[in-house]
């Protein structure tokens, strides 16, 4: 089955499941865009279509309602950010302030800025205009990369943990037991560029997490997981809120208000500001 006919045939699964045409639409043109981007296999990333769209169905169903907790000091600001790439504006003057216990998830069509705005929160990327303050240590998943080729995951997990002067075992330890709450339980032989795709954002999330952060960026990093893995996803991100971290995730798959505290929308609100 090619990517067209895998597509269509999410998009009908989809619509069996009973997911709302707007879902749908998201859900469709976001899977699209990382197979044109990747160039890989659509069952290598996702799986057979009929599985991932039962697994986007039971994240939508399952999500608990975001329970409002009294506001925590402000630990991410990011005020007026305007990034231009050439004559082409990708942002402009966006707002955004996310809460420690708080989840802001940020939405929007293909190419309104969504992995720009992250990027320049986690410090990768400089606006042409705007700043932003963290207050804390910042992890950061990026929906694509951040891995190594050659360097095995326990690797990865040593490599990072240095930087909170963590032991070679401490790193390990903590690496494996994150990773074993996605459901990987066997992430020490193979090298990065031999795992799956769903398997290398396992290891993308778990390096963003090992060093406890305090502000937590997350960019589709569900892309590729099997329905097991979604459940366990989002479990952790709800009590990582509830620990009291501030978390902002891109995704297609949160649109309704009542499943994350805050929602910047980057198409319907292309000056920015953070929606309750």
């Amino acid at each position: 089955m090619n990517v067209n006919s895998w597509l269509a045939a999410l998009e009908i699964e989809l619509r069996r499941h009973g997911i709302g045409p707007d879902n749908i639409a998201n859900v469709v043109a976001e899977a699209a865009t990382h197979l044109r981007d990747s160039g890989e296999d659509p069952y290598a990333v996702f799986g057979p279509a009929e599985h991932y769209a039962a697994a986007v169905a039971e994240s939508i169903r399952t999500a608990p309602t975001a329970t409002p907790l009294r506001p925590g000091p402000v630990l991410l600001a990011a005020r007026g950010i305007t990034k231009r790439y050439g004559r082409r504006t990708v942002l402009r003057d966006v707002d955004l302030t996310v809460r420690a216990g708080q989840i802001a998830a940020v939405v929007g069509a293909n190419g309104c800025g969504k992995s720009t705005l992250l990027r320049i929160c986690a410090g990768l990327d400089s606006p042409d205009s705007g700043e932003v303050t963290v207050a804390g240590r910042l992890g950061y998943c990026p929906q694509q990369g951040g891995t190594l080729d050659y360097l095995r995951a326990d690797e990865h997990f040593v490599l990072v943990g240095a930087g909170r002067e963590l032991s070679r075992a401490r790193s390990r330890q903590i690496g494996r037991t994150a990773a074993a709450q996605l459901g990987w339980n066997e992430p020490v032989d193979t090298v990065a560029r031999n795992l799956s795709g769903g398997t290398r954002q396992k290891l993308n999330l778990t390096m963003s997490t090992l060093t406890e952060p305090d502000v937590l960026l997350l960019d589709e990093p569900y892309q590729g997981f099997d329905r097991g893995t979604y459940v366990n996803f989002w479990d952790e991100l709800w009590r990582l809120r509830d620990a009291g971290k501030a978390i902002v995730v891109v995704t297609h798959l949160l649109t309704q208000l009542d499943r994350v505290n805050l929602v910047l929308d980057l198409t319907s609100a292309p000056v920015g500001g953070a929606r309750r």
